[in-house]
């Protein structure tokens, strides 16, 4: 088995927990982790590509940081949404949010 196919089982690996973990977690922050997971895969599958084939090294690498740069833009936004919800429900469960609604008080 080639090197190559070791880095892409790994990110498959990692790419089916993070599904796996979006589909049975409760919580948002236990589904941020998840969506974590899977950029994360994403990222090792890109090196790994750049490493072991003829494509540039340069380019996987610079790809695989504007994933990571994408992967912390999207937590820092999940977050922020996160605490609003927080702030406006009292919990962060997705099973007790069913709507949310304008606030009506203005």
């Amino acid at each position: 088995m080639s090197t190559l196919t070791l880095f892409f089982l790994a990110s498959l690996l990692l790419l089916s927990m993070g599904l796996a973990g979006l589909v049975t977690r409760r919580t948002l922050v236990g589904m941020l982790i998840s969506v974590e997971l899977m950029l994360n895969g994403a990222g090792l599958s890109i090196v790994a590509a750049a490493k072991c084939t003829p494509a540039s090294e340069v380019h996987g690498q610079l790809s695989a940081l504007f994933v990571m740069g994408l992967a912390a833009a999207e937590a820092t936004l999940i977050l922020a949404m996160i605490m609003v919800v927080q702030r406006r429900f009292g919990k962060v469960a997705t099973s007790e949010i069913s709507t949310i609604q304008a606030n009506k008080s203005h």
